[in-house]
């Protein structure tokens, strides 16, 4: 039997990256999904790729509440419940110093990246809540090795992905015993990534850089793992046989040496 046979997950930023290749490892392990993609284009690539019986598909903003709510709903309505809400989508500040920003700069490029990688959570977890207290499911939170270490991103990435394991660690507090949250802390991977407008950063993707190089030297295992390569510990923590005695948990699979090997730096230079 499938570790997730028959399980309702609902996930945020699943068009590309590792969100996509998470659709793929939900739908193998017997899950059925509803994904949240804000991009118009990688929505339809995405509808149109998979099985309209075991994935929907919402065209929406992570970080508004009412598109949170429509992805929740339309699991419920159509699967007649939720058993997991994955908390995926997230934007990177590729590496941007302190010293590199003006003030102007500063400012919105905190309201987009916390927007995106701390209240897109919250507001997405807020809408779950209910249908994953009647199912005593799980949240599951997309973070960083930036979130354990310097050198991932610049001050704002980091510190964003710092507050995400605040917030794990919080929400297990207040929703135990009834909802189970918990968060993957992958590394860096060859993936549509991109950053915030605010910062210019729009249209800029990790594939413009040597994502896989800078990767493999600052991993221990000398490699830089597929994106698919990551989705088992979600798979591990939604699991209602094999994660039912974690929560509050980040599990680190970035495979690291130490610190990250400033990631970040090693791609500007690149560049």
């Amino acid at each position: 039997m499938a570790w997730l046979e028959e399980q309702i997950v609902a996930l945020t930023g699943g068009g590309s990256g590792l969100g996509r290749a998470l659709v793929d490892t939900l739908v193998e392990e017997g899950a059925r999904v509803v994904v949240l993609e804000h991009s118009k284009e990688k929505a339809a690539a995405l509808g149109e790729a998979v099985d309209p019986d075991r994935v929907k598909v919402v065209t929406g903003d992570a970080s508004c509440f009412v598109d949170n709510q429509a992805a929740v709903d339309l699991a419920v309505q159509t699967w007649g419940r939720l058993d997991s809400f994955i908390a995926n989508a997230g934007i990177w500040d590729f590496g941007r110093r302190i010293d590199q920003m003006g003030p102007e700069d500063l400012e919105a490029g905190f309201d987009a990246i916390y927007r995106v990688n701390v209240k897109a959570p919250l507001l997405g977890v807020k809408a779950a809540l209910e249908p994953l207290r009647e199912s005593r499911g799980s949240v599951i939170v997309t973070l960083s090795n930036a979130a354990l270490y310097p050198g991932g991103g610049g001050s704002l990435y980091v510190s964003s992905k710092h507050a995400g394991v605040g917030l794990v660690k919080q929400l297990a507090y207040e929703l135990a015993p009834d909802v189970r949250v918990n968060a993957v802390a992958p590394a860096g991977m060859v993936s549509d990534l991109r950053g915030p407008a605010e910062m210019g950063l729009a249209k800029t993707s990790v594939t413009s850089f040597d994502m896989a190089g800078a990767v493999a030297r600052s991993s221990a295992l000398r490699r830089c793992p597929e994106a698919a390569d990551y989705t088992g510990a979600f798979v591990l923590l939604a699991s209602r046989r094999y994660g039912i005695t974690t929560s509050g948990s980040v599990l680190d699979v970035a495979n690291a040496k130490g610190l990250i090997g400033r990631v970040a730096d090693d791609l500007l230079s690149d560049s």
